[in-house]
């Protein structure tokens, strides 16, 4: 199978109605999947596949919210340019203008480890724009990458293969038995297309350097910061420093977790998620 057919096998398995949509945002266009009604929810990736990372949540997220879903730039069907520099600064830039194409003048917004990162950084510069905010797992935390997760990643983002996401999965998940094969082989095949690798390699970690504790102590959004137990690539303890800093912040710590909690165990990520996005 190709690409396409990964990524088709894991939206179809979704119990909603997808749609999959494209816009233009300055000259990027961006792929995005859209499913609900209700408030904006805006689900934020991370560095790796695509938007379909969320397909343990999107369905139930759905039943309450407008869920949308953008490849970031640089990954899953959006464009993946030679020339950014895809610090943190360009990503958030490309956010502002998704939203404003999409005329969304605020919403909550939910980032997934690099794309936790993202979504600091856009509250700091835009707190008017976000209504509540989610950080799973995030970086931008100042958490160090222990040796043998590092490895993993380095494989996987230079050369990407079974083997190297076979050996990755082990440090991102804590059962890597429970993710969707297709959304592995997805992983893979982005890596592998035009530009693929792009991101991490022009990126040089940028959208995941350290956030001042000054600029997280300037945080007043209702936040909620979500982390595996067991991550083997970001400590616990950056989450719980960051609910320390950050005013309006609390922590829920997941059990028998890694680094994609929402797929080591969805059922209670994803309880925990809607109870605080519909104020519960």
């Amino acid at each position: 199978m190709n690409k396409e057919a990964y990524r088709k096998n894991i939206i179809e398995k979704l119990k909603v109605n997808i749609e999959q949509r494209k816009v233009v945002v300055d000259t990027i266009k961006t792929s995005y999947l859209l499913a609900g009604n209700g408030y904006p929810v805006v689900l934020l990736h991370g560095g790796g596949a695509g938007g379909v990372t969320w397909y343990p949540s999107i369905d139930v997220l759905a039943k309450y919210f407008q869920v949308i879903v953008p490849d970031i730039v640089g990954y899953g069907e959006s464009d993946k340019p030679e020339d950014a520099n895809y610090s943190r600064p360009y990503f958030v830039k490309w956010l502002k203008g998704f939203l404003n194409e999409l005329k969304i003048a605020k919403a909550n917004i939910v980032g997934l480890s690099q794309g936790g990162a993202i979504a600091l950084q856009f509250v700091i510069d835009n707190p008017e724009r976000v209504n509540k905010l989610v950080m799973v797992n995030s970086a931008g935390l100042g958490a160090k990458v222990s040796f043998w997760a590092m490895i993993g990643v380095l494989w996987m983002n230079n050369a990407p293969s079974e083997a190297a996401n076979s050996f990755n999965s082990k440090y991102i998940l804590h059962s890597p038995e429970k993710r969707d094969p297709n959304h592995g082989l997805y992983s893979i095949a982005v890596l592998k297309s035009k530009g693929g690798k792009n991101a991490f390699r022009k990126g040089r970690g940028a959208a995941v350097s350290k956030i001042s504790e000054e600029s997280l102590s300037q945080i007043e959004n209702e936040t909620l910061i979500i982390w595996g137990a067991e991550d083997k690539l970001f400590s616990i303890k950056s989450g719980e420093a960051a609910a320390e800093t950050i005013p309006n912040a609390k922590l829920k710590v997941i059990p028998n977790a890694g680094h994609l909690p929402l797929i080591d165990n969805p059922k209670i990520f994803n309880t925990i998620l809607t109870e605080f996005l519909r104020g519960f």
